[in-house]
């Protein structure tokens, strides 16, 4: 009897191209330097693909983001499953940053990049979206680690975050994210001792 031979390979569906060019090409040269048509040559596909899936350069950008916020959600709480206090994980989320930003195509962050270019529309909810999500990410956390003021921890958190991932696309480092996470530790006691206080 001969083996089941395995399922043949099948190519990407068009929107899965595109939604790959999309992200390839807006997250190394932005959302706006790169127009529609190399999207579509970098996709392999027929124009009225992109307006039949995205129906335009907008819908296109929109999902681009989204799935990168989808990306980052999964990426953090992957990295933070491997530490075991609530401690660690919140200090982890600038470990997993430092390991995103040692990656040889690490360009920032795609949402700060976009915003940079864009004002309003998908580019700013999508963002806003994200935000918010860093923002509770880093409260819960803040909140799980015994911060007696969870909420306004993570507030000084995220601007430590956003420099750090600012600085590390800036000297093309994991070095800025390794500092944040000193920084942060510091935040953290100074938090829990007040709370004691």
């Amino acid at each position: 009897m001969s083996a089941a031979s395995p399922p043949a390979l099948r190519r990407p569906s068009a929107r899965d191209r595109l939604l790959a060019a999309a992200d390839e090409l807006f997250y190394a040269e932005g959302v706006h330097t790169v127009g529609i048509d190399r999207v579509i040559e970098r996709a392999g596909v027929a124009k009225a693909s992109l307006y039949s899936c995205f129906g335009n350069k907008e819908g296109l950008v929109r999902a681009y983001l989204e799935g990168r916020h989808r990306r980052r959600q999964e990426r953090f709480r992957a990295g933070l499953e491997r530490f075991t206090t609530p401690r660690d994980r919140l200090l982890g989320v600038f470990d997993v940053l430092a390991e995103q930003a040692a990656a040889a195509n690490f360009r920032g962050c795609a949402f700060y990049n976009a915003s940079a270019e864009s004002t309003g529309g998908a580019v700013q909810e999508v963002s806003d979206t994200s935000r918010a999500w860093t923002r509770g990410l880093l409260t819960e956390l803040a909140r799980d680690a015994g911060a007696p003021d969870p909420a306004g921890l993570a507030d000084r958190l995220v601007i430590l975050y956003d420099g750090s991932t600012v600085g590390a696309r800036m000297d093309r480092s994991p070095a800025a994210a390794t500092t944040a996470r000193v920084v942060a530790e510091a935040l953290l006691d100074a938090a829990l001792a007040a709370g004691r206080a």
